[in-house]
């Protein structure tokens, strides 16, 4: 029985060993690979160190060092952990989580109802008639210059100038609120 006391102290004195000798240059090199995460190149350190106290066989190779050995699986487990992080979903904050409207919550939709409601009303009658025949009753550019008797370009035309007046006048929807506050071309909305 104190032969296996006397075993455990030596695997345990070797262990401490090579964490003196090599413990600091792996943690280094971990940091690299880390991208200088300390937090996450200690968890590799210490799990590279398990490692090594569970394969006793390696301190017996004919390696002069146990340092390309202990590099080798820190790397390993360097890339199985950041593999495993890529394969998890991202973490949501609670930040995130406080600022998404609540899927039962029917305010969000009625209001967005309004703003467009609001902003389509605004539009020109034949910028307004485009949309409908195109958007509301799912019309093609084709058919919908057939039913109000304008050329396809006309109907391409209006609905372009359509939606780029809405994305101006709906809140949350344009892309620069600046860029397009101002008609760049000069030419006023209700003329098109």
């Amino acid at each position: 029985m104190t032969t296996a006391t006397a075993t455990e102290t030596t695997d345990e004195r070797a262990l401490k060993e090579l964490q003196r000798t090599h413990g600091p240059a792996l943690m280094n090199f971990l940091l690299g690979l880390t991208y200088g995460d300390r937090h996450r190149a200690e968890d590799l350190a210490q799990e590279t160190l398990v490692r090594a106290w569970q394969h006793p066989e390696a301190f017996e190779a004919p390696f002069d060092s146990m340092r390309p050995w202990l590099f080798t699986v820190g790397r390993r487990l360097a890339i199985d952990a950041r593999r495993s992080r890529m394969a998890r979903p991202s973490e949501v904050s609670d930040g995130i989580l406080a600022a998404t409207p609540d899927p039962e919550d029917r305010t969000e939709s009625a209001v967005a109802v309004l703003d467009v409601r609001k902003a389509v009303k605004a539009l020109s009658h034949d910028h307004r008639e485009v949309l409908v025949q195109i958007y509301f009753r799912g019309l093609s550019v084709a058919e919908t210059a057939r039913a109000l008797g304008i050329p396809e370009g006309t109907v391409k035309s209006r609905s372009y100038y359509a939606l780029r007046a809405l994305s101006r006048s709906l809140p949350g929807y344009s892309r620069s609120s600046s860029s397009q506050s101002a008609s760049s071309d000069g030419i006023p909305a209700t003329s098109r």
